[in-house]
């Protein structure tokens, strides 16, 4: 009687090493390249520009850019590594156009060109520096590249990160190609990046903190109000161009509840819940490349500088408005991850730094490249909002009986508040049902029906139930949901 009840136990027990081994992970679909950099030299990576001769720039906070020749080698090391430019100051992005390099830096956007061709710059030019900086630590600039008009967008840090104490700061602004400045949105908090994205429409990423309860991607409509009043001083000098200064946030309240009194105002895309997803959400890219990087085509990725990831991005218009999920893609960058580009061949380089706030990866700096190996991870490439639930599409074909099984998902509810003091935690939570779950007929499909949907609420959903028809689980079975507007059909 002992040994038969035992015997199944001994039976798991003896498998179950040899199942976890057979249970792909991360790298054997995105392996991580890491770059041997100059010794003696603290490069914090943070941003990246593909040149037209094939070469890699690559800028650091610490006002220097590098140019990194074969940077798809198998191997990259520091002899490929030569400086192209120094003594800027915090420069954070870059971009490319006619032969020469942008930079986006703390005091304006400037551009730079080896005109003798011995491999450093020597021609540099200010485009654009109509904010002003007023000293203060936290005064970051970021910069995209160039939109279809020719105009770099800039997203600038409030001044330690709770008001405005000169011009400018808590924007965004466009710099076009005739050096004109344009101011463009108010309520900028403290971004860590900004990128459009696959139809050109520009988002940026805002840290928890002040009237951000957490982390967050932010669309950037012309002439709209994104969330931190910090900043509303300078209407007063955009008023040409945004009209009359909005009415502020009622601190205390909720995101869709100041949405609705407040036509001005965006409220956030993406929320990266805090402490799950990450804690500093960063460098911002989208997936133009064909299918060269997976199936994740016209999807956007995020670094998360804290937890030292990329995570991945489905956004979808309702009414009117992005919304969207959020998803874990991949971890274990050596430093906190910052700056983030990928390439038309479909190479990701992720720059990164710990500075003085510490990270996951524990290296001071790094550089570093992801490549594709060609294998599709099973995952849920979207998660669509529906009236009624959700529907989830996966990158491969699902075993019908677990994805019908309700068993196999879990969800919870919940918001932040949107209030002046710094961060929120989660609140508003409720427990709603899935109630039915049918497979789609392209056998790579679920329709999920929701008892009990909350509008402006973050909807956290676990898939551990779920299997591929090959019985392969999903690599990463969670997924938060930002459901802002519920589809009217």
């Amino acid at each position: 009687m002992h040994l038969k009840i035992y015997l199944p136990l001994l039976f798991c027990l003896m498998v179950s090493p040899l199942v976890a081994q057979d249970v792909p992970t991360e790298s054997d679909y995105y392996p991580i390249t890491r770059f041997e950099t100059p010794e003696g030299v603290v490069l914090e990576a943070s941003g990246f520009q593909l040149m037209p001769d094939g070469k890699m720039a690559v800028c650091s906070r610490r006002g220097e850019i590098w140019m990194i020749s074969d940077p798809n080698a198998k191997e990259v090391k520091a002899s490929q590594f030569k400086r192209f430019a120094h003594g800027l100051h915090e420069t954070l992005t870059l971009a490319e156009r006619d032969g020469w390099l942008y930079t986006t830096q703390r005091s304006d956007v400037s551009r730079l060109r080896d005109s003798d061709g011995d491999g450093e710059a020597d021609e540099f030019e200010i485009v654009n520096d109509g904010w002003e900086i007023s000293g203060d630590y936290h005064e970051y600039a970021f910069g995209s590249k160039f939109d279809k008009n020719g105009d770099i967008w800039v997203v600038l840090c409030l001044t330690g990160s709770f008001s405005s104490q000169v011009p400018y700061r808590g924007w965004c602004v466009r710099v076009t190609s005739s050096g004109e400045m344009i101011p463009t949105c108010s309520g900028v908090r403290s971004p860590g990046g900004i990128g459009a994205n696959h139809l050109g429409d520009m988002f940026y990423t805002d840290n928890q903190g002040p009237w951000n309860g957490t982390c967050g991607l932010k669309h950037l409509p012309v002439g709209k109000f994104v969330g931190h009043p910090g900043g509303f001083e300078w209407y007063k000098l955009a008023e040409p161009f945004m009209g009359e200064r909005p009415e502020e946030p009622k601190s205390g309240s909720r995101f869709m509840t100041e949405a609705k009194r407040l036509p001005k105002y965006e409220p956030p895309a993406i929320l990266f819940p805090y402490n799950k997803m990450g804690k500093s959400a960063a460098g911002v890219t989208c997936d133009t490349t064909g299918g060269k990087f997976g199936p994740f085509e016209n999807q956007m990725f995020v670094t998360d500088q804290s937890y030292s990831t990329v995570m991945r991005c489905f956004l979808e218009k309702v009414q009117g408005h992005y919304q969207g999920a959020c998803f874990p893609f991949l971890e274990d960058f050596g430093s906190g991850s910052l700056g983030l580009e990928l390439t038309d061949s479909g190479k990701m380089f992720v720059g990164g730094t710990n500075r003085g706030w510490g990270s996951r990866g524990r290296k001071p700096f790094a550089v570093e490249r992801v490549d594709w190996t060609g294998k599709v991870p099973f995952e849920i490439l979207e998660m669509r909002a529906k009236p009624d639930g959700f529907e989830l599409v996966f990158t491969e074909p699902v075993e019908k009986a677990s994805v019908e099984n309700t068993d196999s998902y879990k969800m919870t509810t919940y918001t932040y508040i949107f209030q002046s003091s710094y961060g929120s935690p989660e609140v508003d939570h409720t427990m709603p049902k899935i109630s039915r779950a049918v497979a789609g007929e392209d056998g790579k499909s679920v329709r999920l029906y929701v008892d009990g949907l909350q509008e402006g609420h973050l909807h956290e959903l676990h898939s551990d139930g779920v299997r591929a028809s090959n019985g392969l689980p999903l690599l990463h079975k969670q997924a938060y949901y930002n459901l802002n507007y519920i589809p009217q059909q």
